[in-house]
């Protein structure tokens, strides 16, 4: 995944538009984009819009939900086929995505889809939700974790400077405890200056180098940029088959490290990055 693009539940033509965008995912946000008081309306009438639209859709569909009560209503309502599953928001502990698991269980009975089709990404925005992450990674049915820096931010009462090292923390946490629970990395939470195309880039990167792997956006403008630093170049490819190409020549050989074109070492964790980069895991 390397792009994903916040819709408006409630705002149907953006969501007939960003079908055709060049995002590999749309999160269609039930929560914080929707007036509390219209997201029950709004759920029934994207339920139908799903129904209609999510089985064999490209890009693929996640819907944020609601924390609390009104989040198993939000999931049990908008598990349908083609869904990939829900972003639970406000997620702070393992106890979160439990309890979603009883609502998706439940739709993928009734629609007759099979066990473990929808998935959960756990929302991560507050203190409490950072220092759980470890144990949120391996609840059922997680299949990532997201970092929601708003509201974090609003939480901690940080000012992040350009290079955001004021976050540093919570971010590599992110990452780490993905890892560490073996499920997808996390991708790069939001920027929300959709004019600043340089700061965008710059960002992502750093972004990037820290282990996380796509971005979440919340404009179409932004889509290009993080598009672009997530796949990898022609010469990146290249190098990287290059690599495998020589280990496994070596390790035929009876070698288990050769050199490679550089001259650096190839050992079976570069090989392993090689790999990953290939393979897009």
């Amino acid at each position: 995944m390397r792009s994903a693009l916040y819709v408006p539940a409630d705002a149907p033509r953006k969501l007939a538009k960003a079908l055709g965008l060049d995002t590999d995912e749309l999160i269609v946000d039930l929560e914080d984009a929707v007036p509390p008081d219209a997201r029950a309306a709004a759920r029934e009438r994207l339920t139908d819009w799903l129904v209609r639209n999510a089985p064999g859709a490209v890009p693929r569909i996640w819907v944020r939900i609601n924390p609390g009560r009104a989040g198993l209503a939000d999931a049990a309502a908008v598990a349908v086929p083609g869904v990939a599953g829900v972003v639970a928001a406000k997620t702070e502990s393992a106890e979160g995505p439990a309890a979603l698991a009883a609502p998706l269980r439940a739709a993928e009975r009734r629609h007759g889809t099979a066990a473990g089709t929808f998935g959960i990404v756990a929302l991560v925005e507050s203190a409490r939700g950072v220092l759980a992450a470890p144990e949120i990674a391996r609840a059922p049915r997680v299949v990532r974790l997201q970092l929601g820096e708003a509201d974090l931010r609003a939480e901690l009462g940080v000012e992040p400077g350009p290079d955001g090292l004021e976050l540093l923390h919570a971010r590599s946490r992110i990452v780490l405890a993905s890892a560490a629970a073996g499920i997808r990395p996390p991708p790069a939470p939001v920027c929300t200056d959709v004019r600043d195309t340089e700061g965008l880039r710059r960002s992502t990167l750093a972004f990037r180098r820290l282990g996380f792997r796509g971005r979440a956006c919340v404009h179409p403008s932004q889509l290009p940029v993080v598009n672009v630093v997530f796949t990898a170049t022609d010469a990146e490819l290249s190098g990287a088959r290059d690599l495998v190409e020589r280990y496994e020549r070596a390790l035929a050989a009876g070698a288990a490290v050769c050199l490679g074109a550089d001259g650096r070492l190839i050992d079976p964790a570069v090989v392993r990055s090689a790999r990953r980069l290939l393979t897009g895991d």
